[in-house]
């Protein structure tokens, strides 16, 4: 188990900073501490990463828009869209615990 935080999340996972060595293919479980909820995911891709630890790419095993909490635009948005220009938000690190 680790800790961590969330760099990157969308509908499908997320990119995750990860000290624990994992390989691309690997079934992970992922638990938002904030909710207590858990997902099971695959480890996509490996990084090196920008800090000291490697970034890595998870992929859910079946799409959750709802995880994380964060509400995703529709496939069809366009930044061009009066509804980009109206709204404006800071996506904050989400904490989470990684189980292999």
């Amino acid at each position: 188990m680790e800790h961590t935080k969330t760099l990157v999340v969308n509908a499908h996972g997320a990119l995750i900073q990860l000290r624990e060595p994992v390989l691309a293919g690997q079934q992970l479980r992922i638990k938002h501490l904030a909710t207590n909820e858990e997902m099971a995911c695959t480890v996509a891709d490996i990084a090196r990463g920008s800090g000291e630890a490697p970034e890595v790419g998870i992929a859910f095993t079946k799409p959750s828009p709802g995880f994380w909490r964060v509400a995703f635009p529709p496939e069809d948005w366009s930044p061009r869209s009066p509804e980009a220009k109206r709204v404006s938000s800071v996506t904050q690190a989400r904490p989470v615990l990684v189980k292999k």
